[in-house]
């Protein structure tokens, strides 16, 4: 009795990779949030420093500025 393709059982090594790939997919869109949100921090750090006649090039008061770098550089 011969096997078509999509009858095909898996061995043990396509299972671990498999379990390997949904692992590793995982770990990656997680280093991609943490990384996300370090670049906000930055950016917001970037952004207390600016003087009067930037932070005026970009469309913000100093106090909008403050504001947000007063957010949590984690969850928002």
């Amino acid at each position: 009795m011969a096997l078509e393709l999509s009858e095909r059982l898996e061995t043990p090594r396509d299972i671990v990779r498999s379990k390997f790939n949904a692992t590793s997919r995982w770990v990656r869109q997680q280093l991609a949030a943490v990384d996300h949100r370090l670049e906000k921090r930055r950016s917001r750090r970037i952004l207390c420093d600016l003087t009067e006649d930037e932070l005026r090039d970009v469309g913000l008061t100093r106090a909008q500025a403050r504001a947000e770098t007063a957010k949590s550089w984690f969850w928002s």
